[in-house]
Parts: structure tokens; C-alpha cells; sequence
């Protein structure tokens, strides 16, 4: 087995020491060894089974890491070898979240198995086959707008503007992509990130704000915006970001004489399915129903 020297501190003198661990390369193929139960495994528990397929000591399980600001000590096993593995076998699509970042992982088999065959195992509660379809398509959407927003925060900000145009040109804003809007901010600008025109025509253009945000946004950004468009002369504006607004932000815009949408990360995913924006169809299912026209006999009553 590769192994590769990792340093651990002691858990009561916080002495730094070497310990020996499994090389990242071997606790991934120990990963995918594991026999994963449907519902999937957390970090945790992949780092207990690995541990376990792997042989390894009470000290290499249980090495602790550099102590944090917090005060939290992490495990270099679980969280300095496994969770590193297990997102990178993510990113190569070997391992899924069905339910969202930071909850169980899943084989990409058992992801399909969770998605189609298990509500089909509980047909007894009484959906219809057109239902367990339209539950599932949800389902798939809502994966599918979490791996969107992931992957606009893996890119640039000025990734996510241009992103941005080309979404409100696909939604009828401007006519072409051409001459319909552009991108114009700078990542961490509190004013405007891009012009799009309202109309065909050009009469009237709306001002946008881009933000790629982890937290939710308050009114501070939201207040600078408007003040933004107010020394544009603008009236309209479109803010978006890739989390959510708080209660302080819509509460701002109502009150604001200025017309600003605001659009949170699950619209902004949804736009973009709606829109095929990043996104293309893998595969059409048509559901189909007898015609009862076709089967009336068409018998003249005397």
C-alpha cells in the first residue's frame, strides 16, 4: 500500500509529530470499493469503512490535526485524506450528492436507482406512473440546479456576468446577443456589472448587478446598487446572486422608488433550465394516451 507522511499534533501537548497514512490514491480506490447502502454514506462514515477496508491503526484514525481558530481539531485521516478524496471523486463524476452539497455521498448507480427504481418500490402510496415521472423530474431538476450554481462558483466572476447577459438575452431581454447587452464590472464593484437594452429597440436599458455570494445578501450591497443606478439616471436594475437575499434586501427594494428584481441562486438556476442556458437535453420521454376519438364508431343514428 502507498502510504505518505502527514503531520499530527497530540491531542493533549499539541506537539507536532509524522504519522504514516494511506496515500490519497488508495484510500480512492477503497472508497469505491465500499458496498454503499442506497441512502449513501456521509464523510464520516466513508472514512470509517475505508478505515476499516484499509486496516488501519487507532493512531492513523484518529491523528489529530492542526488545532483551528475555533478551537475545533480536525483528523488528518477523515478530513485531511478523505474528504479531499471524496470531492475529487466527485468533480470526476464516480461519486454523487443526490441530495445536495454536504450530505450523503452515493456510487453514481445508486444515484440512479435513489432517483427511479426506489419510488417505484412504493407505488403502494398511491402515485400513478405519470406522477412518479413528474416527482422524479423534479427531483432531477433540483440536482441538476445544484450542480449549475456549483459550477458558477467554481468559475469567475466575470464567467458569471457574461453568464448573466447571455441568460436575459435567452429570456427576450434585447433581441440578439450581439447588440443586446455586455458585461462591464469588475469582481467586488459595488455598482454595475452589466447594461442589457429592455427592448429590441433600445429604448430603455435595465442595469445589472452579478454577485457570486456564499452568505445571504443584506441591504447594504442592495442600497449601493440603487444608489448605482441613481447616479446613472437609470430606473430599472436586476440584481442577482447566487445565494439569497435577507429579509432586510426585500425589504429595501419595496420601499425603493427604483424598479430592481431581485433574483436568488435557486431562480437563477431555474432561468437557466427553463432557457437552456449551460445546460442541453440528454433525453425526451413522450407520454403517450389512447385516443378515444379514434376508437368511436362513427355510425350515423337513424
Amino acid at each position: 500500500m502507498q502510504t505518505v507522511k502527514k503531520n499530527a499534533w497530540d491531542l493533549i501537548t499539541e506537539e507536532k509529530y509524522e504519522v504514516e497514512m494511506p496515500a490519497p490514491e488508495e484510500v480512492g480506490k477503497a472508497i469505491l470499493e465500499i458496498d454503499f447502502p442506497l441512502a449513501g454514506l456521509m464523510n464520516r462514515e466513508v472514512a470509517d469503512e475505508v478505515a476499516k477496508i484499509l486496516q488501519l491503526s487507532d493512531e492513523q484514525k484518529n491523528a489529530g490535526g492542526k488545532r483551528q481558530k475555533d478551537g475545533t481539531i480536525p483528523f488528518v485521516f477523515r478530513d485531511g485524506i478523505v474528504l479531499p478524496t471524496l470531492r475529487n471523486l466527485l468533480s470526476q463524476g464516480k461519486l454523487k450528492q443526490p441530495e445536495g452539497s454536504g450530505k450523503a455521498y452515493v456510487p453514481v448507480e445508486n444515484a440512479f436507482r435513489q432517483t427511479f427504481v426506489e419510488p417505484s418500490l412504493n407505488s403502494g402510496l398511491g402515485l400513478s406512473p405519470e406522477e412518479l415521472i413528474e416527482e422524479n423530474y423534479q427531483k432531477i431538476r433540483e440536482e441538476l440546479a445544484a450542480e449549475l450554481l456549483q459550477k458558477i462558483k467554481d468559475n469567475t466572476p466575470a464567467f458569471f456576468e457574461e453568464l448573466v447577459i447571455d441568460l436575459l438575452v435567452k429570456m427576450g431581454y434585447g433581441g440578439s446577443r450581439e447588440d443586446a447587452g455586455k458585461a462591464v464590472g469588475g469582481s467586488g464593484d459595488g455598482g454595475i456589472d452589466g447594461i442589457i437594452k429592455a427592448d429590441p429597440l433600445g429604448l430603455n436599458v435595465v442595469y445589472i448587478q452579478a454577485k457570486r455570494w456564499e452568505g445571504n445578501v443584506g441591504a447594504p450591497p442592495v442600497r449601493d446598487f440603487v444608489g448605482a443606478l441613481d447616479g446613472e439616471g437609470v430606473q430599472d436594475g436586476i440584481f442577482i446572486t447566487t445565494s439569497d437575499f435577507n429579509p432586510a434586501a426585500e425589504n429595501f427594494v419595496e420601499r425603493s422608488s427604483k424598479r430592481v428584481i431581485l433574483i436568488n441562486g435557486s431562480q437563477l438556476a431555474r432561468y437557466m433550465i427553463d432557457h437552456n442556458v449551460g445546460v442541453s437535453t440528454v433525453e425526451i420521454y413522450e407520454i403517450k394516451r389512447v385516443d378515444s376519438d379514434y376508437f368511436a364508431e362513427n355510425t350515423v343514428n337513424p
